[in-house]
């Protein structure tokens, strides 16, 4: 993301899990994994959604912290349908965000696997900040969030997303009763308005609780 990302190689269940991890300019308030979109579509740790959300992330003071699923890039094994991602997701948690505040996002099929990481640690860790963006619902089984965790949550996406339809997403979050923050003419990879999504994101942080 700039000359100071740190590369970083974890070991994890199918091998070598490569990470990209970002510091903010003064002390961390906590660590953010976030994850990429589909791996057989082209998603990687370098989508431009995925470093809007780290740049965000790091402009509100944390740590981001970025991988390649499975099969993507330097990342050993083969893709999952979502099962060996979300190892691979709770892997690089586990190796490099055990203790302290942490925060869980994701875009498109990322925001999927963030989910199911959000429902296996929101009980047992200190699960600060949860950005969903571009939420894959339409061919996916999204976990729904903890009720009590809507306040922490940031779930954003296009209007105009023809990869996956806002109705989609809506279905998903109506039964929760969960807000979405919809942008007007919004894409699915967000083209033009990328500013305007890292701008969303940041006020949420800065708006989250201490």
């Amino acid at each position: 993301m700039n000359s100071q990302t740190e590369k970083i190689s974890l070991q994890g269940a199918a091998g070598v899990i490569e990470v990209q991890r970002d510091l903010p300019a003064d002390a961390s308030r906590g660590i953010a994994v976030i994850a990429h979109p589909h791996p057989l579509f082209g998603g990687t740790m370098d989508n431009k959604v995925v470093q809007t959300l780290a740049r965000a992330f790091v402009a509100s003071g944390w740590t981001s912290v970025r991988f390649n699923f499975r099969g993507v890039g330097a990342s050993e094994g083969v893709h999952d349908e979502g099962r060996g991602e979300l190892e691979d997701m709770l892997n690089v948690v586990g190796q490099l965000a055990s203790e302290g505040p942490l925060a869980i996002a994701g875009f498109s099929f990322g925001a999927f696997v963030a989910s199911g990481a959000v429902a296996k640690l929101w009980a047992e860790r200190d699960l600060r900040q949860i950005v969903l963006v571009g939420t894959a619902a339409a061919r996916n089984t999204v976990a729904a969030l903890p009720v009590e965790a809507h306040e922490r949550a940031l779930v954003v996406h296009g209007e105009a997303d023809d990869t996956v339809p806002l109705s989609a997403v809506m279905d998903w979050a109506r039964p929760q009763s969960l807000p979405v923050t919809v942008v007007p003419g919004g894409g699915h990879f967000f083209h033009g308005q990328l500013p305007l999504l890292k701008g969303l994101v940041v006020r949420h942080l800065r708006a989250g609780i201490a």
